[in-house]
């Protein structure tokens, strides 16, 4: 008997028993749909997650006194201690580094409303210091006017670029180029305006407002914790400009040799490889939860074809008297434990990679396919299929043709 007419015996039977074969294939779905939504899930916030990064210079590095991911128990205690970053240590940073290029602050100081004429903004503005190098730094681009100059920061003059969001709710009729500003009452000249960026995680990237950090120094204290962002030059340069970085800022900060860093450092891999062990997590969650929705559906799989041996003793004695052997009548019945197991894994995968895409239509991210989830899926229901189908397959070929003729 070859292995199409197995097949389709295995279908007929199933269509014979609708009801009881519909429930065990919902079950079978359930289970592979909490794998596959939760893979898919994972897989588009991983995806999103990486063009974020993207939007960043692959060799900035970023210098901060707390870490930038943390994923379980922190010591908090231990960073609230340590001395901040100031504005003089990256000063001294920029003066003392030979290998690094655009160093910089950043450091959100208000989040506030911004206003001009009869305009105002929503108090959601983000008041940034940075310096001619923050553009280049957090990618960002100049769509009208300039971008700082040296001599804005030497005489820390009121004057600012202004995000897409900004720009949009206050300038909607007119240019924003050359327009004054108020900051808490404080006037500040726009002089550049940057491209808009979008959203990341569902959080714009384009509402905030850039001053000269000497400007806002002089008004919030120059002594505030703040982060640097330093520029490698090159992807290629970027482990010999942390090792200058840590080595220049453990003397300015008079760090014993004996102890440890008092400051983190993050690139985009290190903050790329934080993410990756928290989804990582994630994917075994999903596993476990479908593995053991699996389980339940195997033992149903089982079941059902348990009670359909019995119910077809009969037709097993039919057949075993007109010649059908053991294997014929094992591979009938494990053709149809198999094919119960791969339409539900089926019906799972197609459902379970549409609503795990939903994250990436929330999200306004690329349509992610799990083809490795997938195809494992199919494997496994095939595998499942074996071995919950393989008893009741055995115990339907050790039947004795005679008894079975007699059955009722």
């Amino acid at each position: 008997m070859n292995i199409i007419e197995v097949f389709r015996q295995a279908v007929d039977s199933i269509r014979a028993n609708k009801l009881r074969s519909s429930l065990t294939l919902l079950a079978i779905a359930v289970g592979v749909f909490a794998i596959i939504s939760a893979n898919t899930a994972v897989l588009v916030l991983d995806t999103y997650f990486k063009d974020t990064l993207s939007l960043m210079g692959g060799d900035v590095i970023t210098v901060s006194k707390t870490p930038a991911i943390s994923m379980g128990p922190t010591d908090w205690e231990k960073y609230r201690n340590r001395e901040d970053l100031t504005i003089a240590q990256m000063e001294r940073l920029e003066d003392l580094t030979y290998i690094t290029e655009g160093v910089g602050p950043n450091r959100t100081y208000r989040t506030t409303r911004v206003s001009y004429n009869d305009e105002e903004t929503e108090p959601n503005i983000g008041i940034r210091g940075g310096n001619e190098n923050y553009l280049d730094n957090n990618a960002y681009t100049i769509e009208e006017g300039r971008n700082f100059m040296p001599e804005d920061m030497d005489y820390a003059r009121s004057v600012a670029i202004i995000g897409a969001d900004v720009k949009d709710a206050l300038f909607e009729r007119e240019q924003a180029l050359s327009k004054t500003i108020r900051i808490e009452g404080r006037p500040y000249t726009v002089i550049g305006v940057t491209e808009a960026k979008g959203n990341v995680f569902g959080s714009t990237m384009d509402r905030f407002v850039v001053i000269p950090y000497t400007n806002l120094a002089g008004i919030y204290g120059k002594n505030q914790n703040i982060g640097i962002q330093v520029r490698a030059g090159s992807v290629d340069r970027i482990e010999a400009a942390i090792d200058e970085i840590t080595g220049v800022l453990r003397a300015i900060r008079k760090v014993d040799p004996a102890n440890p860093n008092d400051f983190e450092i993050s690139t985009n891999e290190t903050l790329g490889n934080a993410f990756d062990s928290f989804t990582g997590i994630l994917y075994m969650i999903g596993f476990v939860i479908g593995g053991i929705v699996l389980l339940g559906a195997g033992i149903g799989v089982m079941n059902i074809m348990l009670v359909s041996v019995s119910e077809r003793t009969r037709e097993i004695g039919v057949r075993k008297a007109v010649g059908a052997t053991r294997k014929a009548i094992v591979s009938q019945f494990l053709m149809e434990s198999i094919a119960i197991c791969q339409i539900g894994g089926v019906i799972g995968i197609i459902i379970g990679a549409g609503l795990g895409n939903a994250a990436a239509i929330w999200l306004d991210s690329s349509i992610v396919i799990p083809w490795q989830s997938a195809v494992g899926g199919v494997v496994g229901m095939t595998i499942v299929g074996v071995v919950f189908g393989v008893y009741p397959a055995f115990k339907a070929a050790q039947l004795d043709p005679i008894e079975s003729l007699r059955y009722e």
